[in-house]
């Protein structure tokens, strides 16, 4: 931060994994985060004193913070960052965006209303690796095949494949490579989905998916594939491939870091981040970037719409699923007050 713009202070609604994640990133780019809430008041104190912060409730935030992240289970998104808006806190939503497409509805709303005040947390839209795959992208011509995977195992934390988070791998896990895909085919002048099909796969003892595969379809023909997993394993596999009539791209995101042109190796920017993780999946630069925004007036690039425009082909998935994978149009015409789950199983 420069002299006459302080470091913004930062807190944390939600003390989980990803919570801390956003925390380590905070204090790599020199944000203070000063407070600290979540559903236990044990878990609230124990991450609070490992970062020098104080513990609060929810109800106490912002406490003094100029930019929340909102990292609670996404039953509470909606209500926490429409409350922290307009308490005048700026907001980092961690993914999926909500629950249902009204919410998602009134988030672009309130963003709109506080101007642009939100960041939709997909943190691997910020990622080195990612940015320069994208920035490529139009270098292999007409595209023929695009296949995006998030494949590892069923999480051992979190209600994940609870009812109540409101779906499973593919609406959790797999906004993540939704997104990339979204954002590749967008750098290829595809523009939006119009249609998406879809086959989920449930688990054993619980009524949620854990294996998904889902089709985009875009106009004059392009499909673009995703696969996202909770049936894989022990090592997480995230890769990316794009092909089109004058080249192809190949990435891996885990477990290694690699980037490929027609076979060559693209050189990424070398990194001085003491925790390299941050930065290579775009918690770090994702941070930054926001901060640069909300000095600028200017809205985040992975804002409310976008992550409306990823849950409503979540929702056109789920339906497709439950159809027999019938074809589902975008925008999404639906129910906007289901969850996926519930669109799922209605058919």
């Amino acid at each position: 931060m420069t002299a006459d713009r302080p470091a913004p202070p930062v807190a944390l609604c939600g003390a989980g994994m990803i919570a801390g994640a956003h925390a380590a990133a905070a204090r790599l780019a020199g944000l203070p985060v000063v407070a600290v809430a979540s559903r236990t008041a044990e878990r609230a104190v124990a991450m609070a004193e490992g970062l020098g912060a104080t513990a609060v409730e929810y109800a106490d935030l912002p406490a003094g913070a100029e930019i929340v992240v909102v990292a609670t289970p996404p039953g509470q998104h909606a209500g926490d960052a429409l409350r922290l808006l307009d308490a005048g806190a700026a907001v980092v939503l961690e993914k999926p965006l909500c629950r249902t497409l009204d919410e998602a509805d009134r988030l672009v709303a309130a963003s709109d209303a506080h101007g642009g005040r939100l960041l939709y947390a997909e943190n691997l839209a910020y990622a080195p690796l990612v940015q320069r795959l994208i920035g490529l992208t139009p270098k292999v011509g007409a595209l023929t095949h695009v296949e995006v995977r998030s494949l590892q195992g069923l999480p051992g934390w979190g209600a994940f494949t609870t009812d109540e988070w409101g779906g499973g791998a593919l609406f959790d896990l797999g906004v993540h490579p939704l997104a990339v895909a979204m954002l590749v085919c967008g750098a290829a002048g595809l523009g939006r989905p119009t249609e998406v099909t879809a086959v989920l796969r449930g688990g054993a003892g619980h009524g949620s998916d854990e294996h998904a595969e889902v089709t985009l379809h875009y106009p004059g023909g392009h499909r673009a594939t995703v696969v996202a997993s909770w049936q894989a394993g022990p090592e997480p596999t995230w890769d990316i491939q794009v092909a089109g009539q004058d080249g192809v791209l190949r990435a891996e995101l885990l477990p290694v870091q690699r980037l490929e042109y027609n076979g060559d190796e693209v050189a990424l920017p070398t990194s001085n981040c003491p925790v390299p993780v941050l930065e290579d999946l775009g918690y770090l630069p994702q941070l930054t970037a926001f901060v640069d925004d909300i000095a600028a007036g200017r809205a985040p690039v992975m804002d409310a719409r976008f992550g409306r425009d990823v849950l409503q082909v979540v929702m056109a998935a789920y339906t497709s699923a439950g159809r027999g994978g019938a074809q589902e149009s975008l925008p999404f015409a639906g129910s906007r007050h289901h969850t996926p789950l519930e669109l799922w199983r209605d058919g």
